[in-house]
């Protein structure tokens, strides 16, 4: 980390303190810290449109269209965080990316409309839940007060602690390879994503400067070129992918008027509340894993606002919702590298990536095991970012009450929805998410159990 802040670049704002979010280090080490954050949510950010398509069982040259959308979204909602538009835009090292949250409005969606007509009910929603979110972002930072560490380390503790079952499962072959193929969890995906790890712990704690700064790079890197005389890289997505090609907004335009549309829409406002919470909890890991303090009631409004935004561009251009990408607040957490900057680079990277699909397949062929293990160790730093959010909270009675009550209903539901599975498809989505009634706990307890409850 030293060697990054004494070489920094006089062309930047001038910091030479990595954990200042204006920090610009040498543009040598730069872009592969920026690259580094694409890879990190690159799979994921390329799952969601993958997962959609298969549900309305679309053609090949339609699903190429939604991944190709997805880099290019996710690098303008991106450039939103890091270098804003007025208000809006935490100016952060917040990397954007395709939301698993929406998935179960989505996926029953395209299941019931079927084939190209599902997507333009799904933009519409998309576009509508955007404007939502954004607008939710424009009244949040003024409830700042009962947002305390208390609360947002138990958010940002329950993200981490949601995902990790994701990474394992990627480990494993990927998180819906246990579904789909016979292989899920043989020793070849397991051998792989354990190499990751041990090349990540070993670039991070045995180097100096930018190796150990872009350690989780070095791991995907390690990981994907012993892959490839595994055979566990498909060549076949590199041949088959285009050279250039030019994105076409609102090529499916959009339907408000159809039987589901307002079912979907109704949707993905309920979970633009859900996503706006977890930009909350992602928004506080980075301050306090990257900068070591709380973030400001501005950077909350900003980033929840560029969120919301970049979910409603997304739709315009064909892109499934946008949100702040969990992955990279670990793998802040775990550089100790706070610059905005680097992720502007990463973002640049993905709208290149979206003109030259070619340059997208190269990532995209990674074996999901690959991913998995860097996936394993991020989203534990997620968790351990709450933590240290939370040791700066006094563990009292009142407070573990807290703690244990939001955490064992939050995560108890996700892992088990089937106990609120009668209810009403809305409430069960918003109660299996894990985050939301973790946070609905949080904020609920905090704010009507005595502050001394010792002492009732």
């Amino acid at each position: 980390m030293s060697e990054i802040s004494s070489n920094a670049s006089a062309a930047g704002s001038g910091s030479t303190n990595v954990r200042d979010p204006n920090h610009m280090p040498p543009i040598g080490q730069a872009i592969p810290l920026g690259i580094q954050h694409v890879l990190a949510m690159f799979a994921g950010n390329i799952t969601v449109p993958l997962i959609i398509a298969n549900a309305a069982g679309l053609a090949g040259a339609d699903t190429v269209f939604l991944i190709q959308m997805s880099m290019l979204v996710a690098g303008l909602a991106t450039l939103l965080q890091t270098i804003g538009i007025g208000p809006i835009g935490a100016r952060l090292p917040i990397m954007q990316g395709t939301s698993f949250a929406f998935l179960p409005v989505l996926i029953p969606v395209a299941k019931a409309a079927g084939g190209l007509a599902a997507l333009p009910i799904i933009f519409a929603a998309t576009f509508v839940g955007g404007i939502f979110h954004f607008l939710i972002g424009t009244v949040i930072g003024r409830f700042r007060g009962i947002l305390p560490p208390l609360v947002t380390g138990l958010v940002v503790m329950t993200i981490g602690l949601a995902l990790i079952p994701v990474g394992v499962e990627y480990m494993g072959g990927g998180k819906f390879a246990k579904f789909v193929t016979k292989d899920f969890g043989a020793w070849y995906h397991l051998f792989l994503g354990c190499l990751v790890i041990v090349s990540i712990l070993a670039a991070k704690f045995l180097t100096k400067g930018i190796a150990s700064a872009s350690a989780i790079l070095i791991g995907l890197v390690i990981g994907y070129l012993v892959a490839i005389p595994m055979g566990m890289v498909n060549a076949e997505k590199i041949t088959n992918a285009a050279w250039f090609s030019i994105p076409e907004p609102l090529k499916y335009g959009f339907d408000f008027t159809s039987d589901l549309a307002m079912t979907a829409i109704i949707g993905m406002c309920l979970m633009a509340i859900v996503s706006a919470i977890e930009t909350v909890g992602d928004i506080s890991g980075i301050t306090k894993g990257g900068a070591g303090r709380e973030p400001t009631a501005k950077e909350i409004s900003g980033g929840t606002m560029a969120d919301g935004l970049g979910t409603a561009l997304g739709a315009v251009f064909g892109s499934m919702p946008n949100t702040s990408y969990s992955q990279n607040v670990g793998l802040i957490s775990f550089t100790g590298v706070m610059s905005r900057h680097v992720v502007t680079i990463g973002a640049v990277f993905l709208i290149l990536a979206a003109f030259f699909p070619k340059i997208g397949a190269i990532v995209a062929a990674m074996p999901n095991a690959v991913l998995g293990g860097a996936a394993v160790v991020m989203f534990g730093m997620i968790a351990g970012a709450g933590l240290k959010l939370l040791s700066d909270v006094d563990m009292d009675r009142r407070n573990m009450v807290i703690i244990a009550l939001s955490l064992g209903v939050g995560l108890g539901l996700k892992a088990e929805p089937g106990v609120v599975a009668a209810l009403p498809g809305w409430a069960t989505m918003l109660l299996t998410s894990g985050l939301f009634p973790a946070a609905f706990l949080a904020i609920f307890l905090n704010l009507i159990l005595p502050k001394h409850i010792d002492e009732v």
